[in-house]
């Protein structure tokens, strides 16, 4: 009955919750959960039934067989190499015998309605040609794989439509103009940066029409956002040509300058990796184009703009966040996502197989994607048929069971009708959609590379063949659509643009792009350690953690949670102590959706936490209905948790969350893995990205990363989260004092009331920085380990360094600093040997480093002689070798090191040789130092 006066003396502030509705089967937890950020999957027709009782239908079956048949194996015959390159294809699924057909009989078919074309009455060599044209030619799909057969039919249906379609005098123009601005600029490069890596999309150029295409299409069907991922092929042409980026900007970077405003301290990036947002017309249809920056590890970026969409989707209150809508909002209506590939990488990469398992996971669904695979037929000098095992580059996407679309670059006009199609399948059924665009180089990886050193055969073709726009314009102008000067005033403008921006190249000055818009809210960190009040009120604290554990009246909850878990904390609200780690965790974000900041915390079996410690989403033991009782926090409520319980997945699903983190400062992001050393499949990611997207592209990320660590005799694996890789990547001052400025911010706490201020400062502080939790297993649930709600209350804060309350500073002679839950093996050794003469300081915040912080606490200890370094880690790894320099050079005390020595695992794998390192870093800790 406590729990309801406590509900009381809030003065009723614990609004009780309405009757739970039964969900259906399709809202189950295991299915489709209904909890903010993941709505309903769309439903389909169901299939119709052939009736096949007369011998007009067999006979017409027979021909379906075959129209089937070039459906599903036309693509491997078709004419997809612009070079000419891949000889004769023979493909026995084609063959007409096979169905009961002979090629050579004259009889006239009724294929009326088998195919989407005016052909009604045919022979079956007449429906063998239509199925060649339309199947085996320049353009080819694969789409019989798709899940459903109304799919198949619309997909069929549009394929044969639009391959009879005709573009425009106009249209045709337009691509012209654009192919032959596209030549102009990589040659314009060419002659006056000749020995520079531009990486120009020559061979490809039929590519922008796509890209442009797409723009278009996605202004006129109402999409708000277009964000791209792309590496480097061809990158500067679209940026240039389409994104309106200045090209005295790129010109800048050629010459070895800044894309910065001077008074930037960053150290930039490489002239390939340059980036936009944008707004484009298209008469009275207008979308904005954010084309991402990117590291230089292939495919790594394409999570990063999933994230990105997804965080814009939710900025935008669409598709999964749409809870106000009056009508059905999918993911996908307002932002649509380009990822744009190499055929080599899309293939080889790993990275690129864990984000398609995104594409259609709850609260990681964009609403699908378009992929444009930049198919080179090569990747750098490896050959395709050394570069995978597949027959085309785009079978990995097969996974997913999403069309793919085939397209010969020679020819731009199927280029566009590919996006045309691409983006009509994905505007109506809001899945992946795949284009494999054949092209090649020109020359080779880059232009500084000599290909025919590995591929002669190859590259003797491409240099004897006209370039494609030169090819499509002869083409133009024999069907008469237009004469040889249509375009000369075109390129001679572009041309003329491109030299007077060159001549601005040394007295130009670029202007900040960054925080703008929705990040003007904050600022760039400065060169100073700043402190901020996170407390909050303690009641409102207990109504936030009664609140967290409110469920409706008529869920029934696991009766070891209701024991462990609810009545457990609405104690800890009552007493307002022995406040634990999960308890603490969610004041806090309880606390920042109160004041109306979006949460997300992301990872595998988050929900429930990998240690069962968190549980702020419960199921319902009855109907397997998910139940977030965060997210009826109050009924004016305009901030939400989202749970998104992962894939098992690291490397793509931080990506992603990285990508959510850099779309708006006001949305705490969270990743935690499920043991710490999970992280390192996300090591490029946490390398180019979290560590360095600041000081390359001046992009602040808030993301929070919690990465359970503690040698607890495990074994090798999950017992450390390699605390040392992380602070190596720090640029931590070695010699000098550290500001807020630093790039990443790694903390070791020990109680929860750090924790909770941890996760507040996130969002309280007017800069946004990545956070590197080194988090808790055994002390999730350890007495020893807890905190007060006084310690949480307005006018506290996050203490970088916790001095020692219990030694009598005049008795203290050796001073030993730690970190982390090895602070609790040291001071019950103290207290069970009754050991009076040692203080322990426990660093709480190691980048930055505190040292002003440690001054001040060894001031308190005028007697003395011995100061030691104590960790559970090995030597060679842990926090020691980052932390003695910065002792001696900026502190100025030379420590001694107690601890385990070096090994090449993290941890040893034998209990017994685990327990004799425990015992033996104790008592080298407390021991008299040799004179």
């Amino acid at each position: 009955m406590w729990h309801r006066r406590l509900s009381l003396r809030l003065g009723k502030q614990i609004a009780a919750l309405p009757t739970c509705v039964r969900l259906p089967q399709a809202l189950c937890y295991h299915t489709e959960a209904d909890v903010y950020g993941n709505t309903a999957r769309r439903t389909y027709p169901r299939e119709e039934r052939l009736d096949l009782t007369s011998d007009d239908t067999i006979d017409r079956c027979r021909l379906l067989r075959l129209v089937d048949a070039y459906r599903e194996h036309g693509h491997k015959k078709a004419t997809l190499d612009p070079l000419g390159l891949q000889g004769n294809k023979v493909v026995p699924e084609l063959c007409p015998s096979l169905y009961g057909l002979s090629p050579n009989d004259t009889t006239r078919h009724n294929v009326s309605g088998l195919l989407n074309t005016d052909l009604n009455i045919a022979s079956t060599s007449d429906l063998v040609a239509q199925l060649e044209g339309v199947y085996c030619g320049t353009l080819s799909a694969q789409f019989q794989h798709l899940s459903t057969r109304e799919e198949r039919r619309w997909f069929g249906e549009r394929f044969e439509e639009i391959h009879g379609e005709e573009l425009t005098a106009e249209e045709k123009i337009g691509i012209a103009t654009l192919m032959l601005k596209a030549q102009a600029f990589d040659h314009f490069l060419a002659s006056k940066f000749g020995s520079v890596k531009r990486y120009g999309g020559e061979g490809a150029e039929s590519g922008y029409p796509f890209y442009q295409q797409l723009f278009q299409i996605a202004a006129a069907q109402n999409i708000h956002d277009v964000v791209i991922s792309i590496a480097h092929r061809g990158r500067l042409n679209l940026l240039t040509c389409l994104l309106q980026l200045e090209p005295v900007l790129m010109f800048r970077k050629m010459k070895g300058k800044s894309e910065f405003p001077p008074e930037v301290h960053v150290c930039g990036d490489v002239l390939s990796h340059l980036y936009a947002s944008v707004d484009l017309k298209f008469g009275a249809d207008s979308v904005h184009v954010s084309l991402l920056p990117n590291p230089s590890h292939l495919e790594a970026a394409n999570s990063i703009a999933l994230g990105k969409t997804r965080a814009r989707e939710q900025s935008l209150c669409s598709g999964s966040y749409c809870s106000e809508c009056v009508e059905p909002s999918y993911p996908g209506e307002k932002v649509l996502c380009l990822q744009i590939h190499g055929d080599a990488a899309f293939t080889g990469q790993g990275v690129v197989a864990e984000t398609l398992v995104l594409a259609d996971v709850p609260h990681f669904t964009v609403g699908g994607s378009v992929h444009f695979i930049i198919n080179n037929q090569i990747g750098y000098t490896t050959e395709a048929n050394h570069g995978r095992s597949s027959l085309h580059c785009t079978d990995v996407a097969l996974m997913n069971g999403c069309p793919i679309i085939h397209v010969n670059g020679d020819h731009p006009e199927q280029v566009v009708k590919a996006c045309r199609l691409a983006m009509a399948y994905r505007h109506k059924y809001h899945r992946d959609v795949f284009v494999n665009y054949v092209c090649y180089r020109r020359w080779g990886h880059n232009e500084m590379d000599e290909p025919a050193f590995t591929q002669p055969l190859m590259y003797r073709t491409i240099r004897t063949r006209p370039s494609i726009p030169d090819r499509y314009v002869e083409k133009l102008q024999e069907d008469g659509v237009c004469d040889p000067d249509t375009f000369t005033q075109a390129v001679t403008s572009w041309t003329t643009e491109l030299q007077d921006n060159l001549k601005q190249v040394d007295t130009y000055v670029p202007q900040a792009t960054y925080l703008k818009k929705q990040w003007s809210s904050v600022q760039s960190a400065t060169d100073s350690i700043t402190r901020w009040d996170t407390g909050v009120d303690t009641q409102l604290l207990q109504y936030i953690g009664a609140k967290s554990v409110a469920v409706p009246a008529d869920m029934t909850i696991h009766p070891t949670l209701l024991k462990t878990h609810v009545e457990r904390r609405l104690q800890q609200m009552e007493q307002g102590s022995n406040i634990d780690w999960g308890t603490a965790e969610a004041l806090a974000l309880g606390s920042l959706l109160y004041q109306g900041f979006h949460v997300r915390l992301s990872g595998q079996d988050v929900g429930r936490g990998t240690f069962s410690h968190r549980h702020v989403m419960l199921v319902d033991q009855e109907t397997d209905a998910a139940f977030v009782p965060f997210n009826s926090l109050m009924s004016d409520q305009t901030a939400f948790l989202e749970m998104a319980n992962s894939p098992l997945s690291e490397e793509a699903v931080v990506a992603f969350e990285y990508g959510m983190s850099i779309e708006h400062p006001q949305r705490l992001v969270i990743w935690e893995a499920q043991f710490g050393d999970f992280h390192t499949g996300a090591q490029i990611i946490i390398d180019t990205c979290l560590t360095g997207g600041e000081t390359k592209w001046m992009l602040q990320s808030g993301l929070v990363m919690l990465l359970p660590h503690g040698l607890d005799g495990a074994g090798p694996e999950h017992s450390s989260c390699r605390i040392e890789r992380f602070l190596q990547l720090s640029d931590s001052k070695e010699n000098g004092v550290d500001g807020d400025n630093v790039n990443v911010q790694i903390v070791n706490p020990t109680t929860p009331a750090q924790y909770y201020h941890l996760l507040r400062r996130q969002m309280v502080r007017n800069f946004r920085k990545p956070l590197v939790v080194a988090a808790p297993k055994t002390l999730l649930r350890s007495p020893v380990a807890t905190s007060q709600l006084s310690q949480m209350a307005p006018g506290t804060s996050f203490q970088p360094v916790l001095g020692d309350t219990h030694a009598v500073n005049k008795h203290v002679t050796r001073v030993v600093f730690v970190s982390g839950k090895h602070y609790y093996t040291l001071q019950a050794y103290r207290e069970l040997h009754n050991i009076q003469n040692t203080a322990i300081i426990r660093v709480e915040s190691l980048c930055p480093f505190p040292a002003e912080e440690i001054q001040r606490e060894l001031m308190k200890y005028a007697n003395a002689k011995e100061f030691l370094w104590s960790q559970e880690e090995h030597s060679n790894q842990g926090a020691w070798t980052f932390i003695a320099p910065r002792f001696e050079n900026v502190v100025g005390k030379k420590l001694r090191y107690a601890g385990r020595g070096v090994l090449a695992t993290p941890a040893a794998g034998i209990g017994e040789v685990h327990k004799k390192e425990a015992e033996q870093l104790l008592t080298d800790a407390f021991m008299v130092a040799k004179q």
